[in-house]
């Protein structure tokens, strides 16, 4: 790490917010944490919790529930879900730090937060999931080949601070990629995600084998259609292991699907909790893809037999 230590606010105090700011603590740097009501009072009392190897561990992490303008940090990043994101970034309008990291979804482009926070803005998206029980993280980790953080500057420039940043990860041993186009990469990831999870959270059935077999074949003819609705809109699809998707025959991706609806994974994301939150981030995530496809005048042509 450089003699300079890298002053590092993370505003959201969910699961990814919680993950990195461990991971950052661990490697030395300067973190805050930015959370509010139970989940502040929790963190003030408890620390940051967080269950590793079956054990529940505690780390210390300044928190915050109020910022000043004139508390400047090297890096924000802002770890809420897409449905809060633009609160989020009216909340940091005003704070002077240079830098702020959205980590998140975007189905649409990135006019209305450039609106909000200029050329300060650094899209990215984190590289693990996870679920907070009880006050504490459970942390779900990904094979590194396809769980790095993204992040990279809309114009696709290798800037001074994209490249503190990898450093930053380097640092903390977080795999990461940087990436040229990082509008065509989260529409991409918007659409996977539409796709998979919009049927599951609709529909808050147990994944039966019947219900899983309809379910599965939803989310296949659907996330085709989306992947070639984007294309046609001129987005490149990134990560490009997703165009071998509109390749393979649908009952394989339905098997595949099938396979991935009866997890463990799919079970957590089934609980109240996380299945009404992530529902009204799905609900964002595919108006604002209609909007988007609508202004590119596309269509979507789903026909599920």
């Amino acid at each position: 790490m450089s003699a300079k230590q890298d002053r590092i606010l993370i505003f959201g105090a969910g699961v990814i917010g919680s993950m990195y700011a461990i991971k950052l603590i661990e490697a030395g740097f300067d973190v805050t944490l930015f959370a509010r009501s139970n989940r502040f009072k929790s963190l003030k009392e408890n620390g940051l919790q967080y269950k590793e190897k079956g054990t529940v561990r505690s780390i210390q992490v300044n928190v915050i529930d109020t910022l000043e303008n004139d508390d400047v940090y090297d890096f924000i990043f802002v770890t809420v879900r897409y449905d809060r994101s633009e609160s989020a970034l009216l909340a940091l309008k005003d704070n002077q730090s240079k830098n702020i990291v959205t980590m998140t979804n975007n189905p649409i482009g990135f006019s209305s937060w450039l609106d909000i926070v200029g050329d300060r803005l650094l899209p990215a998206f984190p590289g693990f999931g996870g679920q907070i029980k009880d006050g504490v993280l459970h942390a779900r980790f990904l094979p590194k080949i396809i769980a790095a953080t993204a992040f990279g500057e809309i114009n696709g420039v290798v800037t001074e601070r994209i490249e503190n940043l990898a450093k930053l990860f380097k640092t903390a041993k977080l795999p990461y990629v940087i990436k040229k186009d990082m509008q065509a990469y989260l529409i991409t990831h918007s659409v996977s995600d539409i796709a998979m999870l919009s049927f599951l959270h609709s529909e808050n059935k147990i994944i039966d084998k019947k219900t899983a077999r309809k379910t599965a074949r939803k989310i296949t003819v659907t996330l085709k259609a989306y992947l070639r609705a984007i294309q046609k809109a001129g987005v490149s699809i990134d990560p490009p292991m997703l165009k071998m998707v509109l390749k393979f025959p649908n009952l394989f991706l339905d098997l595949f699907f099938m396979t991935w609806l009866r997890t463990k994974m799919v079970r957590d994301m089934m609980l109240p909790d996380y299945a009404n939150n992530a529902n009204n981030e799905i609900v964002q995530l595919s108006n604002d893809l209609m909007k988007f496809l609508s202004q590119n005048d596309i269509k979507p042509e789903i026909h599920v037999q």
